[in-house]
């Protein structure tokens, strides 16, 4: 079997997997919830929140325009948004974003000249983006809103300043150890090779803005009801455990958060709208995209190999 033909057979699975995944959320709802719960959300609130997630994939493509240059091999910057885009609409519904979108990743950047290992450097790159995004702005959260972040966390206001002091401790030492260690940093058997102070900072700056576009999101749909600063310091936090857990989107993570933001039966809405605008709408924009990259640049691929071989 030709190796296109594996790789459309993974792209029809992950098509499969991603669809499966929808059913499986909505189905928990019935369809006089879901029509209801999004009646309720005023359309300003809605189409602001579809801004803000726009927003957010907006900074997601930087994430990868700045890793290719890390790696040392830039490319335009439409070709990182497409792979940005593409990938993560993909691995926000799929889950284990290092294996669901890695790969879509892989399918793109190892056409435009990466090799596996520099595709494994940027993947990396990104993934240290989106700790230190959500590390620097849980610190501000846990510093300026203790209670609330602290209570998401399960501690009391001085551990939660505490906590907060040591995540804006960790950027600032990220920071420092761009600017004056070179090489390798090395924990255990895990390796990575710090990018330069300029790369570091941007990474701190525009994996904080991310997520503080994710959490204007939320907060609109949730309808004035609770302020910006409570639903950002409680979503980070659950979205930490999210992180860790690697489960496809936050399931659980983010029924918890809005549940404890919101409590009961109120929540439904904001949870299912969420859902809608930040995963189930870029989805099927991923997966189009997706297969037209296969069918035109594939052409391509295919066209090069025959010219190769002649």
């Amino acid at each position: 079997m030709k190796r296109t033909h594996i790789l459309h057979a993974l792209v029809a699975c992950a098509v499969l997997v991603a669809g499966w995944l929808i059913y499986r959320t909505l189905s928990q709802y019935s369809w006089e919830d879901i029509r209801g719960s999004l009646a309720a959300i005023p359309k300003v609130n809605f189409a602001l929140a579809l801004a803000f997630a726009a927003c957010s994939y907006l900074c997601l493509t930087l994430f990868d325009f700045l890793a290719l240059r890390y790696v040392g091999k830039p490319l335009s910057y439409p070709r990182a948004a497409l792979a940005s885009f593409t990938s993560l609409a993909i691995g926000h519904n799929v889950g284990v974003a290092a294996l669901s979108s890695g790969a879509v990743r892989y399918r793109f950047y190892s056409r435009w000249g990466l090799d596996a290992e520099e595709i494994a450097k940027l993947i990396v790159f990104c993934g240290v983006t989106v700790g230190l995004g959500l590390i620097t702005l849980a610190g501000l959260c846990l510093l300026l809103l203790p209670g609330t972040a602290g209570k998401v966390a399960g501690l009391g206001t001085a551990a939660s300043a505490a906590l907060g002091i040591a995540c804006l401790a960790l950027g600032a030492a990220y920071l420092a150890l761009a600017a004056f260690v070179r090489g390798e940093l090395k924990v255990r058997s895990w390796r990575f090779a710090l990018p330069e102070l300029r790369l570091a900072a941007l990474q701190i700056l525009v994996g904080t803005v991310n997520f503080a576009f994710v959490a204007a999101c939320l907060h609109q749909l949730l309808n004035g009801d609770v302020g910006y600063m409570e639903t950002t310091a409680a979503y980070v936090v659950g979205n930490l455990t999210a992180l860790v857990s690697h489960v496809p989107g936050g399931l659980g993570v983010l029924e918890a958060t809005i549940g404890f933001l919101l409590g009961g039966a109120a929540s439904i809405g904001a949870l299912i709208a969420f859902r809608a605008v930040y995963f189930f709408i870029p989805l099927p924009l991923g997966l189009v995209l997706l297969l037209a990259s296969e069918a035109l640049l594939g052409r391509n691929e295919e066209a090069g190999l025959s010219n190769r071989a002649s």
